[in-house]
């Protein structure tokens, strides 16, 4: 009887939950404001009406595919083209579910919407936490938070931008800034400096060898130089010990 009340005392509440998943994505969260109302300003300016922010970010929810769609629209680009640049650019989110605690989430449509609601923000948050400490309420606050921080100044955005005048640039630079702050929160949460150096020697490597597809290129050779040196390293520690 004493060992049951002692698990019910010690089991994490739900509220208790909900309050560390909104502590974890307020940081990130916070800037996604700004990046969602400058999507929501980009969208207006390149001729859609302001409610196809919303639209994109529940449809696609995918902040650098949702600015390059915006391009691609915009120049009537074939639907296998678009399918094949969502592929691509999308394609890393199969290595973000090797790692994500999904497990922790008991109930079926929760775990539906963790996969749909898996950017990298999400999982930037989560892959700085033990995962032992992720919960399932936990989890899906910060995914909820983070999507409703993108919708909702996506939308502000888009009736912001519906009343300036056209010609305004300079707006798709706001995704290369969050991914460059992203980069260096993770680099100080790990401490490890070889993979950001190895990351940049990649995306040089790939612009010059084929700058046509230089993120796809770049990418890929991130994840064979990342494999290579986790080989490398478990067989540097079966020898040592």
């Amino acid at each position: 009887m004493l060992a049951r009340l002692r698990g019910v005392s010690s089991a994490p509440s739900t509220r208790a939950e909900i309050r560390k998943g909104l502590a974890d994505a307020a940081p990130v969260g916070l800037g996604l404001i700004p990046l969602g109302l400058a999507f929501g300003v980009l969208i207006t300016q390149a001729g859609f009406d302001w409610w196809w922010a919303p639209v994109f970010s529940v449809v696609i929810y995918a902040g650098s595919m949702e600015f390059l769609a915006i391009g691609l629209l915009t120049a009537v680009t074939p639907l296998y083209s678009l399918a094949a640049a969502a592929f691509l650019v999308n394609f890393r989110h199969v290595f973000y579910g090797l790692s994500f605690p999904i497990e922790a989430i008991r109930s079926r449509p929760g775990r539906l919407y963790a996969v749909y609601a898996l950017t990298d923000e999400v999982y930037a948050i989560t892959a700085t936490k033990r995962r032992s400490e992720m919960t399932g309420p936990r989890t899906l606050t910060i995914a909820i938070t983070c999507q409703s921080l993108w919708v909702l100044p996506g939308i502000a955005g888009g009736l912001v931008g519906a009343a300036l005048p056209p010609g305004l640039d300079g707006l798709q630079f706001a995704l290369t800034a969050l991914f460059a702050v992203l980069a260096v929160d993770g680099w100080r949460a790990s401490g490890d400096l070889p993979a950001p150096v190895l990351g940049l020697l990649c995306g040089l490597v790939a612009a010059w060898v084929a700058p046509e597809q230089m993120l796809v290129v770049g990418l890929a050779g991130f994840v064979l130089v990342l494999l290579a040196r986790y080989a490398w390293q478990s067989r540097t520690g079966r020898a040592e010990s």
